[in-house]
């Protein structure tokens, strides 16, 4: 069964007042593909030099660093989204919030 999904760029209109509609739109601003490369590049750097080894009870213990923020809700971001059916229930419940126009 072959689909084809569009791409649609969104632009957010207003931002919510309700912490999890702007928790659906931050996820579905990072599948964004620029901001996934981001996020995986500074995955790769916090790997590499973020993270703190230290002793602990006679083991190695690995105090991690929290994520970097690469996007955030604001009023007129806009981000490229390849719209699949694993994401339209995402967007329908965020829609009056987004401005969408296919790219």
């Amino acid at each position: 069964m072959a689909t084809t999904a569009q791409t649609v760029v969104f632009t957010v209109k207003e931002v919510p007042a309700e912490p999890r509609r702007q928790q659906t739109i931050l996820r579905l601003m990072r599948m964004n593909p620029g901001v996934q490369g981001a996020l995986n590049r500074l995955k790769r750097e916090r790997l590499r030099s973020g993270n703190r080894r230290t002793a602990r009870a006679g083991r190695i213990w690995l105090a991690r660093e929290e994520c970097t923020r690469v996007v955030s809700v604001q009023k007129g971001a806009s981000f490229t989204v390849r719209m699949t059916p694993q994401i339209q229930a995402d967007v329908k419940s965020v829609e009056k919030y987004l401005d969408a126009k296919k790219a």
